[in-house]
């Protein structure tokens, strides 16, 4: 989502602002950040949607630049720096998982 006006993409109406959370981010070097996210609200059809910037994805906790890493091949269990760092069945989730294929 992204401008001043954000429009519900299950109804097209409106959002209004509703409130902000905190989420855990991982990035490199097991480091975690935490950032804040605004979640919008339709009135019409009642769903909340979450504001997320581009380097996230939904309900993961890694930043995108190391799950595309890891699915392009550059980020393996042997690359230093990231031999426990996500762990390699994570890896192995995220190779194969349709959704995040719909993503990218």
């Amino acid at each position: 989502m992204s401008g001043k006006n954000f429009i519900c993409p299950n109804c097209g109406h409106t959002l209004h602002y509703y409130d902000q959370v905190r989420r855990v981010v991982r990035t490199k070097g097991r480091q975690t950040r935490h950032v804040t996210l605004r979640r919008f609200k339709c009135p019409v059809c009642k769903k909340i949607h979450r504001e997320i910037p581009d380097y996230i994805y939904p309900y993961k906790q890694y930043e995108a630049e190391i799950i595309n890493g890891v699915r392009d091949g550059f980020i393996t269990c042997e690359t230093l720096g990231y031999e426990d760092y996500p762990c390699e069945m994570t890896m192995l989730r995220w190779k194969s998982s349709r959704d995040l294929q719909r993503l990218l």
